[in-house]
């Protein structure tokens, strides 16, 4: 049977836990807070229709820009050091050499930023831009050489 004593002794005692916790209080924000707020709630991307024109180019995470080998070794390297799934080892210049002379670097760029065969579209660094995909196959095709 329902206990409504029993209810409101339980309602009270979560109350009382949630109000004596110093983090749930009113705390004051400071800067600091208030941007890494901002930053948790803040649009991951834009969305925009053909014809319209982008009001900035999205920025890189953190807002620093980062090398193409800093995008390698954090998002790249799994694939492309061992050539998992097909994927064009780094260093091995028989075979950046041929799908560039075959494909033409534009098109290594639409791949790796559209993604190819088992590469994920910018090879899951969704946080990169389209210049930041193609400074990092620059650094993969050029210490391939």
């Amino acid at each position: 049977m329902f206990n409504l004593s029993r209810t409101a002794l339980l309602a009270a005692a979560a109350l009382l836990l949630v109000a004596c916790n110093p983090n749930n209080g009113p705390a004051e924000l400071t800067e600091k807070r208030i941007a890494a707020v901002a930053e948790r709630i803040a649009p991951h991307g834009q969305v925009a229709m053909e014809g319209d024109a982008m009001t900035a180019p999205p920025a890189a995470a953190g807002g620093v820009a980062r090398s193409g080998e800093e995008i390698y070794n954090s998002n790249c390297v799994a694939c492309h050091s061992s050539g998992a799934m097909g994927a064009p080892k780094f260093g091995d210049a028989a075979a950046w050499a041929a799908r560039v002379d075959a494909k033409g670097l534009e098109t290594i760029y639409a791949n790796a930023i559209n993604g190819i065969g088992m590469m994920p579209a910018k090879g899951t660094c969704m946080s990169c831009s389209d210049d930041d995909i193609k400074a990092t196959t620059d650094y993969m095709v050029e210490n391939s050489q």
